[in-house]
């Protein structure tokens, strides 16, 4: 019975939808002029995406009706350069300005920052850490891509993502929504804030999908706390998220070409996988502007997560256990110079520590694989460490205009990261009990107790040409960096006794023109970035260090009012990312300079149809290609890329009710999420198959 009734909702509101667009085509309204976007993370202030010197998009959530519905790959794939693959439940791997990214360090090559103030300490990212912060009621999602600036520190090197959290006196009232799907797809988000000159705020959502992929559900809840209030002349800000997720993973599917055979495509060969974490974030702001061109702030965020999850994509299925604790303080001021007011002064001092725990054991004898492979690989302990991190990093700059039309940055950073090692169990690469796995040892091997210190220094320049009111030009010099991550130097295999690793470092050059007019605009850049000491592993395990790769491409973001109730919007890249040195890798492959990085397309593209009838409803056709690219280091196996279509839209059906539909894959397109090559066997992540979902949103304005 409840069956048939949800067949009816999806039905009747579907036909309601359709009936409204008819309804509405003949009452057009005036188009309404476009805005430019003020964002924040850049600079940690508010700037007109128009007058930024670096490449920054920003998306509001409200304009993503079904962002409850679905993932964030479906707000971060309509920015220019982006591209986030999605895996099982809420795993994903990222690339901006890069290949898709992949391997222990692969996150720390993006920082990922909740209201400018990173998630998690520097050395112990994760690279699935976006499902910790609630994007799905988050007032905006901003990118910045290539390295960050002076504020950033270390793991901007490719790009940053920073999700703000609404305004508190943004969510005075109640509001509640109810959202349903196939594949037993329900979720509950709801919001209450109260009014008063120190507003104060919670919202938060809990989801089950039962995943189209057999064995595969997902339940997550989220929730965030706000409050603000006047403070020692400034405005402070206190936020505190929480979230938890327990997941039932699919891993790939496996053979060339599985994705395109229905039947194989819903198979889940790993359903013993799972995955449980738990993240918590308490953070306050402050901040007061004692003169026009004045602002003294101070930040600071407490942070833990912990998570496990069965690594089912090795030999053993051997279990991970991973926490962290750390602290962040951060200061910053701004003010003219004394003689020069035109100039503005610019500096900071960030510091933070973190102890970091990690143990991976298997619980039973590993019985997959050769002979061979099986005796290194013993149950038991293979690894068990902690970590003690502390990082100090401070910056200036300096900001001034060069005559009317040219405003200059310039600004250095220099951070220090010390790592202290703990390692709890035997060094070497022997058994938990100390035996010898054979003449050439055990898989897994654990560096002595050992210090580990990194130092870099990041400058960077900007010029912004402001010739009339319509065009704007920039160019940036800029350099990003990241420490090593801890499981890249403490997780060794065979006989890697230690790892002599150093920072990852990114020098990017990029030029860009701005363009508003009265109905289209669009942003366009190019750039050429060139990373050192690139940290790759191979499929074996071993670090591959000293590597280099170049990274070039020109990316746009424009729309176009085509009329009062028609707006196209398109954004793009075409890039190249190129290995620029040549190894022989275990595992039969051979990296050549020249050839693409894999899982690098050189051609994305995401166009959106916005009509607007009516004042009540609007609809979003959006189509999203993405052009194909290698899946191995070799150049030898391609995947051919895919363009599928997905449709939303938006009824505001009373002043206090509003519906919204979201057709996922609207062409029912077999495709893959990612697809990957490795020890000469396809594997793939399948995309969902055409799906609608259905969502009420009550809103209660506070009564007067």
């Amino acid at each position: 019975m409840m069956l048939l009734l949800r067949r009816f909702t999806l039905v009747l509101l579907f036909w309601t939808h359709l009936l409204c667009t008819l309804w509405g085509y003949a009452l057009a309204r005036p188009a309404h002029p476009m805005l430019q976007e003020v964002v924040v993370t850049a600079n940690r202030r508010a700037e007109t995406t128009y007058d930024s010197t670096a490449s920054v998009s920003s998306r509001r959530t409200i304009d993503f009706t079904s962002l409850d519905l679905n993932r964030t790959a479906e707000i971060l794939n309509r920015i220019p350069g982006v591209f986030l693959q999605q895996g099982s439940g809420q795993e994903s791997l990222l690339a901006i300005r890069s290949p898709v990214l992949t391997g222990a360090g692969a996150c720390g090559a993006f920082l990922i920052l909740e209201d400018s103030l990173p998630i998690r300490p520097i050395g112990f990212c994760n690279i699935n850490e976006l499902f910790e912060i609630n994007t799905s009621q988050a007032a905006a999602i901003e990118v910045l891509r290539g390295p960050g600036t002076a504020v950033h520190g270390a793991n901007a090197v490719h790009g940053a993502i920073n999700v703000i959290s609404p305004v508190a006196a943004e969510l005075i009232g109640f509001s509640g929504t109810a959202s349903v799907g196939p594949h037993n797809f329900h979720s509950i988000a709801l919001s209450l804030g109260n009014a008063s000159e120190s507003p104060s705020a919670a919202y938060g959502m809990w989801r089950h999908d039962g995943g189209f992929r057999a064995d595969s559900p997902v339940e997550e809840g989220k929730i965030n706390l706000l409050h603000e209030r006047s403070f020692a002349k400034g405005a402070l800000r206190i936020r505190f998220s929480g979230t938890v997720l327990n997941q039932e993973t699919a891993g790939f599917v496996r053979g060339l070409n599985s994705y395109q055979d229905r039947a194989s495509r819903q198979t889940n060969a790993n359903p013993e996988a799972f995955r449980d974490a738990q993240s918590a974030r308490a953070t306050l702001n402050w901040i007061r502007e004692p003169c026009p061109k004045c602002s003294d702030e101070l930040r600071a965020s407490l942070r833990h997560s912990e998570m496990k999850f069965l690594q089912h994509f090795l030999l053993g299925k051997p279990q991970e256990n991973n926490s962290q604790t750390s602290l962040l303080l951060s200061i910053a001021q701004s003010k003219p110079l004394p003689e020069h007011e035109s100039i503005i002064w610019h500096f900071g001092l960030d510091a933070q520590a973190a102890q970091s725990r990690l143990l991976e054991f298997q619980a039973n004898p590993t019985l997959e694989g050769t002979l061979a492979a099986r005796a290194i690989r013993p149950s038991g302990r293979h690894y068990d460490y902690a970590v003690k991190a502390a990082s100090v990093g401070a910056f200036t700059g300096f900001e001034g205009a060069i005559v009317k039309l040219w405003t200059w940055q310039v600004s250095l950073r220099t951070d220090q990261t010390n790592y202290d090692y703990d390692n709890k169990m035997q060094s070497g690469n022997t058994a938990e009990d100390g035996s010898s796995c054979g003449t050439s040892g055990c898989l897994y091997s654990r560096p002595a107790d050992r210090q580990d210190h990194y130092r870099n220094f990041t400058p960077k320049l900007t010029l912004l040409y402001r010739p009339n009111d319509h065009d704007r030009f920039f160019t940036a010099l800029s350099t990003g960096f990241r420490p090593p991550e801890i499981t890249e130097l403490y997780r060794l295999q065979r006989q890697q006794n230690v790892a002599e690793l150093n920072s990852e470092k990114l020098r990017s050059v990029e030029f860009g023109w701005r363009h508003v007019a009265s109905i289209w605009h669009i942003n366009a850049s190019i750039y050429n970035q060139i990373k050192n000491n690139v940290i790759l592993r191979d499929a074996n395990g071993f670090n591959i260090i000293d590597g280099r790769t170049i990274h070039r491409g020109f990316e746009y973001d424009a729309a176009l009012t085509v009329s009062p109730t028609l707006e196209i919007s398109s954004s793009g890249s075409l890039a190249r990312h190129l290995y620029d040195f040549s190894q022989v890798i275990d595992g039969g492959e051979t990296i050549s300079r020249g050839l693409d990085i894999d899982t690098a397309p050189r051609v994305m593209q995401s166009t959106n149809l916005i009509w607007k009838p009516t004042e009540n409803w609007h609809g979003i056709l959006e189509i999203q290609h993405i052009g194909p690219y290698f899946a191995d280091s070799a150049n030898l196996q391609r995947y051919p890329g895919h363009t599928v279509a997905h449709f939303r839209s938006n009824w505001q059906m009373t002043p206090n009710l509003q519906s919204n539909i979201a057709i996922q894959n609207l062409n029912n397109r077999y495709y893959a999420e990612r697809a990957d090559y490795a020890q000469g066997e396809w594997r793939y992540f399948p995309a969902r198959e055409r799906s609608v979902f259905l969502s009420l949103m009550w809103r209660q304005p506070p009564l007067k």
